[in-house]
């Protein structure tokens, strides 16, 4: 019950971790011009995202132009734009992966150990997602700060930090421990055993012998299944059966004062 609740722990948060690192992808609030020095009152305010610039203004007029050429954006703005891309994609295959490997779904469920192993797999794809959205967050949230401190640079050309930075560092975050708790339940269920097949449970032979009295002494070993789960030396546990046949009716009944061969473990007088 605990590797299940935290598969479905892990999946939700994955799945806020993809809805958070999209809106952030998308929106253009990662960069918003500085109010300081003259421009304390402004009537304009610039905002900068991946994939546009907008412009709002005073009287309500919200105005974005997308950037025309991809060649001729900053290494840095390319990099980040394939970076959120990339952990977009990387999150919705881990939670098509994830639907496959979680124990309260349907899907493969006389696979074995192949299920639990999906759903590790999800988590590790969740967490490679959220790593790779959180470069271009920090990259940026650096360029940003470094460059409203620099006395080099105007007042009116500083931004701050926009909203989809503080989005989109929580959805990094949020999708790294959803993916950690993805990992940590697969390592459960290996360890509880679910998938593990039992030995086998039938007496198999392991000698046969013939006694100087021509009584043929065959030996079998009963292993029980429940005895072998764990990694218990199932030898060191098998009980031996000891049948006795007869070549002959009268052999079958002995000479007087023949003493029946011992059974350890188990007395199996006339089983045949």
């Amino acid at each position: 019950m605990a590797s299940l609740a935290l598969e479905l722990m892990g999946f939700f948060l994955g799945l806020v971790g993809l809805l958070g690192t999209l809106v952030a992808t998308v929106l253009p609030y990662w960069q918003i011009s500085a109010h300081i020095g003259s421009n304390i009152i402004t009537v304009v305010a610039n905002m900068r995202g991946l994939w546009m610039e907008c412009v709002y203004q005073s009287t309500g007029a919200f105005q974005c132009e997308t950037y025309n050429s991809m060649l001729a954006l900053p290494a840095d703005l390319q990099a980040s734009r394939a970076l959120m891309v990339i952990s977009v994609v990387l999150s919705t295959f881990a939670i098509a992966v994830a639907v496959l490997g979680m124990q309260c779904t349907l899907c493969l469920e006389n696979a074995g150990t192949v299920k639990s192993r999906l759903a590790g797999a999800s988590g590790v794809l969740f967490l490679a997602a959220g790593f790779l959205s959180l470069i271009p967050v920090a990259w940026t949230t650096h360029e940003v700060v470094q460059t409203f401190y620099s006395p080099n640079i105007p007042s009116g050309m500083k931004y701050e930090l926009g909203e989809c930075l503080y989005l989109g560092l929580a959805s990094a975050l949020i999708s790294m421990l959803g993916g950690a708790m993805l990992s940590v339940s697969c390592c459960e269920e290996q360890e509880g055993g679910r998938g593990r097949r039992h030995g086998g449970g039938y007496p198999y032979p392991v000698g046969v012998s013939m006694s100087g009295t021509g009584v043929r002494t065959t030996s079998q070993t009963y292993r029980n299944p429940t005895l072998q789960v764990g990694g218990v030396n199932t030898a060191s546990r098998g009980q031996t059966l000891v049948r006795s046949t007869s070549s002959s009716e009268s052999n079958a009944h002995g000479a007087p004062g023949a003493k029946k061969p011992t059974a350890a473990g188990y007395d199996i007088t006339g089983y045949v």
